[in-house]
């Protein structure tokens, strides 16, 4: 290794270094590394090889460049080789059923990484133990792997992206052969799969080998058709659709969402959406927001609003980059733009689904005890005070739409319906035909809704408060903390549980208000099981305490997987007929501030707020 002088007192980092420079292939990232040694900068070399990323059930995600701890052509290969071999020991049949690939358009020239290579090297890997690959010869959303899992009865699905990541990052998600993403303790047997396969198999860097391959196949055509003609099942007003009057505005946020959605309009017959010009084609770069979310509002659609100003439209309608979530605002009487909440959105949209279904059953009084709809535990419980009163079924899951698509799966096997999931981050799924969260579905889907309230001179806004009406206001405030060290967030969750001392000892009040009871789904303590035994799992590896209180108020804190904050989501259900809103919001505000002071205690643990 040449003037490896400096990082001499490091053999770790050395031998790191000197195993990456004989696997890796890719020329860029190579003289990054070599650079780097030759420049003795240490620390850089650390950042960059100091862990490997770890595999968990959202696969992986991390910025592009060199190095075991960052996505790029060797570690997509590694990964890859690890999955195909754990899949080789699941499946008897992998060779016969194959896998789907699909990728967003994140690219980052100085590594020359990017999806479409990634998704083109584990394509190679596969292709190299003669397993079938479905690679789509064009970006996708990521709703369109899980459905072509589905659809084509394979053993697994990759994605690669990184969602609504900043743009230096990338990702990699997988979905098993019941079309959901993995649970685990399929993560794990992956995770010890890739450690045993890091040396690059004799073809796995044959991308060009691999493209001409008789078992590469292109599934863009087929599936695009029976994607659009699946979710046709949830149009239930064509009519209306046709000769609605109605302007939507539609922003892909730079991502791949854009001719996916004009394409859902159609199919549903709606007018197609107003399309923002300088958001509607894929670029890596997202030249035109700081983060390419638009669950941070207003920022990212303020040239969505400057369109629906110019073109008379009161709808904006925006998808994340990879196109599974959704985002809606509508213009106010006032010429003030509402940016409607993750919870507000599964309010209206389960509300809509319910109604279509009941309007679509003669027999529904008898049915509606098969029907089931799901919410991850941080959501608006709007769904279960919906599900009291129509006789449905509602069932909450742990925070992810892995867990969503798992339970929805073992009910569908059961021969349930479940009509509709959601979680307050902006994910929708409204179609059993995608295990998963789809922004592009949703979309047409609330473009009818749009359509139809239309006819009865009703709004998104006047629906929401019609809704906590009939069922029940539940309000809800969602922030967190931004906190760096472990140790301080360990031990802010630990006081919570040793409150007087002992385990499980947690507190009684906050503030003013009562608690009625506690779920710790990180050591399986729930007051209101018979056993104090949670029913959902159970994870150490993640911090989550929900309390409720005596005034029917809900406040989960929750560690996050993929960044460094502490979440807090709160809620007020009020019983039907309680619309002093004002009370409520005051009641919700000051419970919220309670908790902050007496279970953050933001001062002593130096939490950052939520920047403004």
């Amino acid at each position: 290794m040449e003037n490896g002088s400096s990082i001499a007192g490091d053999s770790e980092l050395q031998q790191a270094v000197r195993q990456w420079l004989q696997f890796d292939k890719n020329p860029k990232t190579v003289s990054m590394v070599q650079d780097l040694v030759k420049e003795g900068a240490v620390e850089a070399l650390k950042k960059c090889f100091s862990s490997r990323m770890e595999f968990g059930t959202a696969g992986l995600r991390a910025a592009m460049g060199p190095g075991t701890c960052c996505m790029n052509d060797l570690t997509i290969i590694q990964t890859t080789q690890g999955f195909c071999s754990y899949l080789e020991d699941s499946f008897d049949n992998i060779k016969e059923r194959g896998v789907v690939i699909g990728y967003d358009a994140r690219a980052h020239p100085p590594s020359g990484g990017g999806s479409k290579r990634f998704a083109s090297l584990a394509a190679a890997v596969f292709i190299s133990r003669g397993v079938p690959v479905h690679l789509f010869s064009d970006i996708t959303p990521t709703p369109f792997v899980p459905f072509t899992v589905s659809q084509l009865g394979l053993c697994a699905g990759i994605m690669v992206t990184a969602s609504h990541n900043p743009k230096q990052d990338n990702g990699y998600k997988v979905y098993w052969e019941n079309g959901a993403q993995i649970i685990s303790p399929h993560d794990k047997g992956i995770a010890k799969a890739i450690e045993e396969n890091l040396e690059p198999w004799p073809k796995s860097w044959s991308t060009e080998e691999a493209l001409k391959s008789p078992l590469l196949k292109d599934p863009y055509q087929d599936i695009h058709t029976q994607y659009f003609k699946a979710i046709q099942k949830h149009c239930h007003h064509r009519d209306i659709n046709k000769s609605s009057e109605v302007k939507i505005v539609h922003t892909s946020v730079h991502g791949v969402g854009h001719t996916f959605v004009q394409s859902a309009f159609q199919a549903f017959d709606l007018h197609p959406p107003y399309a923002v010009e300088e958001q509607k084609d894929p670029d890596p770069e997202f030249p035109t927001v700081k983060y390419p979310n638009p669950e941070e509002g207003e920022g990212v659609l303020t040239l969505s609003f400057a369109l629906a100003d110019r073109e008379g439209a009161a709808f904006v309608l925006a998808n994340d980059p990879d196109a599974d979530r959704l985002a809606i605002a509508e213009k106010q009487e006032s010429g003030k733009w509402r940016v409607f909440t993750g919870n507000e959105l599964g309010a209206l949209l389960g509300w809509w689904m319910f109604r279509c279904w009941k309007e679509q059953n003669s027999d529904a009084a008898a049915e509606v005890k098969n029907l089931y709809m799901l919410a991850s535990t941080v959501s608006s419980k709007i769904l279960r005070a919906i599900a009291l009163k129509e006789g449905f079924h509602f069932e909450e899951t742990l925070t992810g739409f892995k867990w969503m698509g798992n339970r929805a799966r073992d009910l569908l096997d059961q021969g349930k319906t479940v009509v509709f999931a959601f979680e307050e981050a902006i994910g929708y799924m409204c179609s059993p035909s995608v295990l998963d969260k789809d922004g592009v579905s949703a979309a047409a889907i609330a473009g009818e809704m749009i359509s139809y309230l239309a006819t009865k001179s009703s709004s998104l806004s006047q629906q929401v408060t019609n809704i906590y009406e009939e069922y029940g206001y539940h309000i809800s405030k969602n922030s967190y903390f931004i906190c760096h060290d472990q140790d301080v967030i360990r031990s802010l969750f630990e006081r919570l549980r040793t409150h007087s001392g002992q385990k499980d000892s947690y507190p009684t009040e906050c503030g003013r208000f009562a608690i009625s009871a506690v779920r710790d789904l990180t050591t399986g303590y729930d007051s209101n099981q018979p056993s104090n035994k949670a029913v959902l799992p159970t994870s150490r590896s993640s911090q989550m305490i929900t309390f409720s209180f005596a005034n029917g108020g809900v406040a989960t804190m929750r560690t996050s997987g993929t960044e460094p904050k502490i979440k807090y989501y709160t809620e007020l259900c009020a019983a039907p007929g309680n619309s002093d809103v004002t009370h409520l919001k005051k009641e919700l505000d000051e419970l919220v501030d309670a908790i902050v002071e007496n279970f953050f205690e933001p001062e002593k643990n130096k939490l950052q707020p939520k920047p403004e």
